[in-house]
Parts: C-alpha cells; sequence; structure tokens
C-alpha cells in the first residue's frame, strides 16, 4: 500500500470479455460491491465512452443523509482490459458534479483458457485539503477490495445445470 491508493489482485474463472461485460453494468455494482455501500443504479445503461456518468444510489452510517446519490464519471473504458470512474456528486450551490478526487479502476489480464487476473485500485491522490479534514483515507479498510474482487469471482463462477 501507497500513501495515496491500495490495489488487490485475484484471478476469477472468466474471460476478459465477461469480466468487463459484468464491471461495465452498473446494475450489478451492489453485487460487485465490497463495502455494502453501493445500491441501486440510479442510471442502469452500461458504460459504453469514456465521460459517461452513472449515478448509483449508496446507504452509509456515517454519511449526514445516510442515504445519499454518487455520480461516476468514466475515466478509462479499454474493452477487456479496463475501466475506471471517478466519484462525485451533484452540487446544487455549484450547479453541476463535483468530484473528490478519489477514483476505481480495474485492470484485467488474460490468465489461461478461461480466467482473468483483476487488479481493482482505489486511489485518493488528487483529494485537496479540505475534503481530508474530515475524511480518512482509504475510507474503508483495504479488505474491501478483496471481498470485491470474490464477489466478482463468485458472480462469475460457471454453475453445473
Amino acid at each position: 500500500m501507497s500513501d495515496e491508493h491500495v490495489s488487490a489482485t485475484r484471478v476469477v474463472p472468466a474471460t476478459a470479455g465477461a469480466v468487463f461485460a459484468l464491471l461495465t453494468d452498473p446494475r450489478r455494482h451492489a453485487g460487485v460491491d465490497g463495502t455494502g455501500w453501493v445500491g441501486a443504479a440510479v442510471d442502469p445503461a452500461p458504460l459504453t465512452r469514456v465521460g459517461q456518468v452513472f449515478r448509483m444510489r449508496m446507504v452509509h452510517a456515517d454519511h449526514p443523509d445516510g442515504e445519499y446519490e454518487t455520480a461516476n464519471e468514466v475515466l478509462v473504458l479499454e474493452p477487456d482490459r479496463a475501466v475506471a470512474w471517478r466519484t462525485g456528486y451533484h452540487d446544487p450551490e455549484v450547479g453541476g458534479l463535483v468530484f473528490g478526487g478519489w477514483w476505481w479502476r480495474y485492470d484485467l489480464v488474460p490468465e489461461g483458457a478461461d480466467g482473468t487476473r483483476v487488479t481493482l485500485t482505489y486511489d485518493w491522490s488528487a483529494v485537496g485539503p479540505g475534503p481530508r479534514e474530515y475524511l480518512d483515507f482509504p475510507m474503508f479498510p483495504t479488505g474491501h477490495l478483496e471481498a470485491s474482487l470474490r464477489h466478482v469471482a463468485a458472480m462469475l463462477e460457471p454453475h453445473p445445470r
């Protein structure tokens, strides 16, 4: 772990295409989440382009509102190789989206015939001094990244008929 990001890696029993399809489907993000904070997709359309914004319902006991909504902007979208987004929210005072300075990235590398090495990185290096006064980073134990990758693997494991 560096001072500004954490990562976890796991080989999942699926092709890079299957992993990419899962990760670019916001309707499935609650199942992938390792923190238990992600709820339903507000914008359920698949991720198809850099710059696309998708919103998610969230719940967190320490958030002032308890339940809230994030706006996530796609930063990287390389089919079967990588997907990343930064998280923010709509700020009525600004009249638009504001991003906190943290982002999520999944890197996919084929491993054998039907496996993919997935690396999940959470980075907060662009967080400014203001949020660092009231937020601790990382905002969760690093085991949540490993949990997320376990969920990806479980969601993609072949099931006998």
